[in-house]
């Protein structure tokens, strides 16, 4: 059992709360006069909440279960709806630590997350991953971890820091904080019987933990079936009305996603709204949430909001960020509900539509009020051998950029990652480039951006080169560390010089994002933790995410949450076609492709 549901583990005090509930023992806290939202019967009922033990013991008339010491909360004019769980994300792409995220989602009404430490997990292996997961241990936040499996997500097409075997798979699954496998993204090698991946989802499955999915492309006649039929229960991957439907019928949890750059909510709710499909296969989360999101908009609650805007009945867009959460993740009987035995994390809200929780409870102690944190949590210092992780051969220059041509033509035609704004899918595209001096040049006239990964983990310090359009860029460049998913350094500019400059700029700092225009450094996002997190607080991250977001519009790139799209153009488990270290990766077909056509 996790250590935060060891405080009281349920089995452990069932004498004591069932005579709570019958007042022989005094409840320590109850609150009265609320209006509770009952996610099993969708109904709205007027009751009292008794707690003790930081666990509810009755929810009705409480009168009974009152001593003298017994703390009320008065809940006139509230409802009370359970603590809201992400049943799929990132902690990483919040760009902070798990104590700084939990400092942040705590006061928007997330009181569980079940993370998918993935991106370190490319950086640090397996003990990244611990680091984590212990430090997650003691928070008010319950922090529920998925173990990585892809790692890296395409083995043979790029290079991580590390390899995460069976092996690790197995010592994880000893973890009582580990509740199942992460997101199994390597369904072609699902599909083709590999050994490795079958050997883990046997592990995982053996230990009596969850399998969550990952299946990215829309054919689902007969992939998707085998892909269920090897025991994945979940999938966050789907994009549209027809993805949704697909999984929910086959009996999958369909994660309906609602982040900072990947928005699917308007389209994949409609599998719900325009039909009679029941919801409780249903789950909505976050995956990548930045720090802006989560201050202006917020977390879960935002993503409850956005389906209730798209027309979901409220109380079934609560039950898609509880209970029907936590029954995939079988842990109901603990949380996910206002009910006899489940923890005590309740959210006080003055309306259910406009999603804003005024307090924000968790094991029966008032942690937020009005969207400020009213509990002290203590940081966590990291070891230095998390502060140094980028590791390339050399300091780069912008020869390491060119493109060189040697054929008699004058003009040749290119291959195009074509990326769209809030979209995870890129296209594989063709343009055609002007060839100068033997060399092949951006082209900001064309929206054609040089794109290069360079292996930063000290391994073969090699580098895959390409173009990109859709960004806009017209001066400078761009790069940062978090490039999912094995987190090389991703460069992408108008100009060889500029993009070794940002690149070795990243080298010294120990990892981050940056934009720079004629060897001048515009904005700087230092995440020196895996170059990935900073252990600073979320409000400090985000200004210096502004500044960076300001400095790309400056270079021409009006988008919405640029770096999250940017970081995506190196994951080769998504279509259309894609760069790593290695070089072009056409992701329909699984295999490398020449950059010139």
């Amino acid at each position: 059992m996790s250590k935060f549901l060891e405080r009281h583990a349920l089995h452990e005090i069932t004498r004591d709360l069932t005579l709570a509930a019958q007042g022989k023992l005094k409840a320590d806290t109850v609150i009265k006069g609320g209006l509770v939202v009952n996610v099993f019967t969708k109904e709205i009922l007027p009751a009292d909440v008794a707690i003790y033990k930081g666990r509810i013991v009755l929810v009705g008339k409480a009168d009974h279960t009152i001593g003298p010491n017994t703390k009320i909360i008065d809940a006139s004019g509230f409802y009370l709806t359970p603590g809201l769980l992400d049943g799929h994300m990132h902690v990483e792409s919040s760009m902070v630590t798990v104590t700084q995220f939990a400092r942040a989602a705590l006061p928007c009404g997330t009181t569980t997350i079940f993370m998918d430490p993935h991106e370190i997990a490319n950086v640090l292996g397996l003990r990244g991953v611990k680091l984590m997961v212990d430090e997650g241990k003691n928070l008010p936040l319950k922090v529920f971890a998925t173990m990585p499996s892809c790692v890296p997500s395409a083995p043979g097409f790029e290079d991580a820091g590390t390899v995460i075997t069976p092996r690790e798979i197995a010592e994880a699954m000893k973890w009582d904080e580990v509740i199942g496998l992460g997101e199994m993204m390597n369904f072609p090698g699902v599909l083709a019987g590999d050994e490795n991946v079958h050997e883990m989802l046997k592990i995982t499955m053996q230990s009596g933990k969850v399998v969550t999915g990952h299946y990215s492309i829309p054919e689902t006649e007969v992939g998707l079936q085998a892909y269920a039929a090897s025991g994945v229960a979940s999938c966050h991957e789907g994009t549209r009305k027809e993805d949704a439907l697909a999984r929910m019928r086959l009996g999958m949890y369909n994660k309906m996603r609602e982040g900072s750059a990947w928005q699917d909510i308007k389209a994949t709710i409609k599998s719900l709204t325009e039909t009679f499909v029941d919801d409780r296969r249903a789950l909505l989360v976050t995956d990548d949430t930045h720090p802006h999101t989560i201050l202006t908009l917020g977390h879960m609650n935002h993503v409850v909001k956005r389906a209730i805007e798209e027309g979901m009945n409220p109380i079934s867009a609560i039950q898609m960020a509880t209970i029907n959460t936590a029954e995939c993740f079988r842990v109901s009987h603990e949380i996910g509900a206002i009910a006899p035995g489940r923890c005590a994390d309740i959210l006080f809200l003055r309306d259910l539509a406009d999603f804003n929780p005024e307090i924000v409870m968790t094991d029966g102690k008032i942690v937020a009020r009005e969207g400020k944190l009213t509990t002290e949590i203590k940081a966590l210092n990291y070891p230095d051998w998390a502060l140094n992780s980028v590791r390339i051969k050399r300091e780069l220059s912008a020869s390491d950029f060119e493109i060189k041509y040697g054929g008699p033509e004058k003009e040749v035609t290119i291959r195009v990652i074509q990326v769209v704004e809030a979209r995870v899918n890129t296209f594989h595209k063709t343009a055609k480039l002007k060839v100068h001096d033997q060399r092949i040049e951006a082209d900001p006239s064309q929206d054609l951006a040089k794109v290069a990964v360079v292996e930063r983990h000290g391994g073969p310090g090699n580098m895959g080169i390409g173009f990109v359009g859709g960004f806009g860029l017209k001066r400078g460049a761009v790069a940062s560390t978090v490039a999912h998913d094995s987190h090389n350094l991703l460069i992408m500019g108008t100009n060889d010089a500029d993009m070794a400059f940002a690149g070795n700029v990243l080298h010294k700092c120990g990892g981050g994002m940056v934009a720079v225009c004629d060897s001048k450094v515009l904005a700087l996002v230092e995440l020196p933790i895996a170059g990935l997190m900073s252990d600073k607080p979320v409000e400090e991250v985000d200004a210096h995410v502004k500044a960076l977001d300001e400095a790309w519009r400056k270079l021409g790139c009006t988008m919405e949450s640029p770096f999250m799209t940017m970081a995506l153009l190196s994951l080769p488990v998504i279509p259309e076609l894609r760069i790593t270290n290695r070089g072009l990766v056409d992701t329909l077909n699984f295999k490398f492709v020449d950059l010139i056509v």
